[in-house]
């Protein structure tokens, strides 16, 4: 696997990690819930993707080589652009009317 094949699949697995708590009711997408899902829930799962998501980089990023040390700046950027693509599902889930 390239390094730019393997940037992209984490890429694209970051968007849909990051939309799995808006789009659908159940806990990571597989234990059904007895009760919605609230505000708070969906943010904690949100952040518990985010660090899978970061385990699958540093993974990827050993797999690959050695890996770079990061600082508090990487950790920040990675964050925000996660929320940023958590952003289409919250739409779905809080803007749009659903019938």
């Amino acid at each position: 696997m390239s390094q730019s094949f393997a940037a992209w699949v984490l890429v694209l697995l970051a968007f849909f990690a990051a939309n799995l708590p808006f789009v659908n009711d159940r806990l990571m997408a597989a234990v059904k819930l007895s009760k919605p899902k609230t505000i708070w829930l969906r943010l904690l799962e949100l952040i518990l993707c985010y660090f899978l998501v970061g385990g699958v980089g540093l993974a990827l990023e050993q797999r690959l080589g050695q890996i770079a040390p990061q600082k508090w700046e990487f950790y920040a950027i990675t964050a925000a652009l996660f929320i940023t693509f958590a952003f289409p599902g919250f739409i779905y889930r809080y803007l749009l009317k659903h019938r």
